[in-house]
């Protein structure tokens, strides 16, 4: 502690949903320490240029009580990067964060995965929940699995209380990726041939995510916990986009295309993912987190309102 505050370490904290996170945990009596790879700017914060196998976090972790480790090395085509580079940045580097933490007396560690670790698709499948068996099929999921398993087996020796959680599909403001290409298609008025598509996946915005991490950081549980975590609401790829669109004060542009011709076209991409995130269910079994007494404080559609404004003024 210091000056009587409690210090949270985030790594990652100028990425998209640090920049949610940070001020969250400001106003809830945290201080935050942030961990960024350009020259810091605001007292107390720390340069931290890579994240690896070899990372040196001795005086960053000094008087910390908790961290949340948001830094990843995130999720592209199999083309973009080697298994080798997921591997020390998301695993390693997660695990060497982990034993410097420990070392410095550090009580709570949140670690931020993602639910590719249960799969692409829960199609044929119940929700996924906690305790099914991890299947990541591509790099980046593998390497946050590898974490995972190096992280409870940390924790069997450790007196630090590690808290793992795996989203789906993070949107708000700042969000990039696939959420922003569908935001900008929106915008243009792109027509999109998925109007027949029936299915049904999780998302999650990033103010309920921030809020289950702050819930964590402070709350009862065991030395080890995997939680999936989500809005409350699960809807179809076009559902999700037509409330994308009426947050954004715009009409969707969607046509039906037959399923065998629209999945001939997504194959054409190179990227089977994109087919399964589309077209694909992936519904999440939330009643583990619910039953901590956390549930997400933002709707599906206040989310979006608050993504489509923050878009806008980009």
């Amino acid at each position: 502690m210091i000056d009587g505050r409690p210090v949270v370490l985030v790594t990652g904290a100028s990425g998209f949903i640090g920049r949610h996170l940070t001020p969250m945990l400001e106003s809830n009596g945290w201080l935050v320490r942030q961990a960024l790879r350009t020259a810091p700017t605001r007292p107390g914060d720390v340069l931290i240029p890579s994240v690896g196998s070899n990372t040196d976090w001795r005086n960053s972790l000094a008087g910390v009580d908790a961290v949340v480790h948001l830094a990843a090395r995130v999720h592209r085509s199999e083309q973009d990067q080697s298994a080798d580079l997921y591997e020390d940045t998301n695993a390693e580097g997660t695990l060497n964060l982990a034993r410097y933490a420990g070392d410095a007396g550090v009580g709570r560690f949140v670690f931020i995965s993602t639910v590719l670790v249960n799969g692409r698709s829960s199609d044929g499948h119940l929700p996924y929940s906690e305790g099914d068996e991890m299947r990541p099929r591509n790099n980046y999921a593998r390497s946050k699995a590898a974490a995972e398993t190096g992280l409870a087996e940390m924790a069997r020796d450790d007196a630090m209380r590690i808290t793992v959680i795996r989203p789906p599909m993070v949107y708000g403001a700042g969000a990039k990726g696939n959420f922003r290409l569908l935001m900008k298609a929106i915008e243009r008025g792109v027509p999109l041939p998925l109007a027949a598509i029936h299915n049904r996946r999780a998302f999650v915005s990033v103010q309920n995510l921030a809020s289950f991490i702050l819930a964590r950081l402070s709350g009862a549980g065991r030395k080890f916990d995997v939680f999936l975590v989500a809005d409350r609401e699960q809807v179809s790829t076009p559902e999700f986009i037509r409330r994308l669109a009426t947050a954004a004060g715009m009409r969707a542009r969607l046509f039906p295309m037959p399923a065998p011709m629209l999945d001939a076209l997504l194959a054409l991409s190179g990227r089977p993912e994109v087919r399964e995130s589309l077209m694909g269910s992936l519904e999440l079994d939330l009643s583990k987190a619910m039953a901590t007494g956390w549930s997400p404080p933002v709707s599906l559609d206040e989310g979006l309102r608050l993504a489509a404004r923050g878009f806008a003024s980009d």
